[in-house]
């Protein structure tokens, strides 16, 4: 039987959601190293792909009769730019999709952290009510009206961050040397800044920019150094943008008020990761999830819909929405 579509994800995960292909694809579902990859990339016309999971090789397109390689999501980093264009294969996303699952992690793990509702949560357990509760309200807890949120990438995701934080009546700044939307920005009233400007002057500072050259080790000890004692770092951007060991020295220090991370530099974390290692106090102003950022069945099911959507277009000869290259 030839094969039109090669999927690098399991059938359960469109199953999960509802979001299934037409019944009239003819597709393989595989994993990134199946024995027969090689073989049937040579007679499908399309790949689908998730954003997040190990770099594909240049070499297994090489020879391929592949003409699109469709991501299920935004992040592009799985892929050889380089090789796909000389090889002329088309690479199209699905921007925005998580638009909204994004916002809400973003806002809520925020809201968690200065709160302090997940420490609470363990003080309580532990039998200690009376005496964190006091605690809590001796040092005056904020909650996110009126504080400055600090976005790093205004592009798709980071507006939309954006606005969900203005909504709950934060202030906005943002630094992006092209941003997507300067109309959208500001109907926000957010400034722009430097990065060293926004590091100084955030009391939450959330990041949303791609793993390129340019943004790995964005975040550094000077950065986390520079941020205002007690603010909060949140990373559901890409592993590597941030230095993980000066954000665990800089949370055992007391100088962040907590941080929630999404990604790592290597996922799953090794257990030698310094995230892990977080002991005490530091470890309860931590919180940890395991690239989820973006993903709700509501988000997964538009992306999932939108990618066989697409792919759609080429088999029936037409050019692909959202070609990024």
């Amino acid at each position: 039987m030839s094969i039109d579509i090669i999927v690098l994800r399991p059938e359960a995960d469109f199953q999960r959601v509802d979001a299934l292909p037409p019944d009239t694809f003819s597709i393989a579902y595989r994993a990134p190293d199946d024995a027969d990859l090689p073989a049937l990339m040579k007679q499908a016309r399309a790949m689908v792909i998730p954003a997040v999971g190990p770099k594909l090789p240049a070499a297994l397109f090489e020879g391929s009769t592949v003409k699109l390689v469709q991501v299920t999501g935004a992040g592009l980093d799985r892929l050889d730019e380089a090789a796909l264009k000389k090889l002329g294969i088309a690479v199209a996303n699905v921007p925005g999709g998580s638009n909204s699952a994004v916002s809400e992690y973003a806002v809520t793990c925020a809201s968690t952290l200065l709160r302090r509702l997940a420490w609470s949560d363990a003080e309580i357990k532990a039998g200690r009510y009376d005496a964190f509760r006091k605690r809590m309200m001796a040092d005056n807890l904020a909650g996110l009206d009126g504080l400055m949120v600090g976005v790093v990438g205004l592009g798709v995701i980071g507006l939309a961050v954006a606005q969900a934080f203005h909504r709950m009546g934060a202030r906005i700044s943002y630094f992006d040397p092209a941003p997507r939307d300067l109309k959208a920005a500001a109907a926000m009233d957010a400034q722009s800044l430097t990065l060293d400007e926004l590091m100084r002057t955030a009391d939450v500072v959330t990041l949303h920019v791609p793993l390129l050259p340019a943004t790995k080790g964005l975040i550094g000890d000077k950065q986390l150094a520079s941020m205002k004692k007690g603010a909060i770092l949140i990373n559901a951007a890409r592993g590597g943008i941030v230095d993980e060991a000066a954000l665990v020295a800089h949370l055992e220090s007391g100088h962040l008020g907590g941080a929630a991370v999404d990604v790592y530099s290597t996922e799953p974390p090794t257990a030698d990761n310094p995230l892990l290692q977080v002991k005490g106090e530091a470890a309860a102003r931590l919180l940890l999830t395991p690239h989820i950022a973006g993903v709700t069945r509501q988000s997964a099911a538009f992306l999932f819909r939108s990618s066989w959507a697409n792919v759609a277009r080429l088999l029936k000869g037409e050019a692909p929405m959202n070609r990024v290259y």
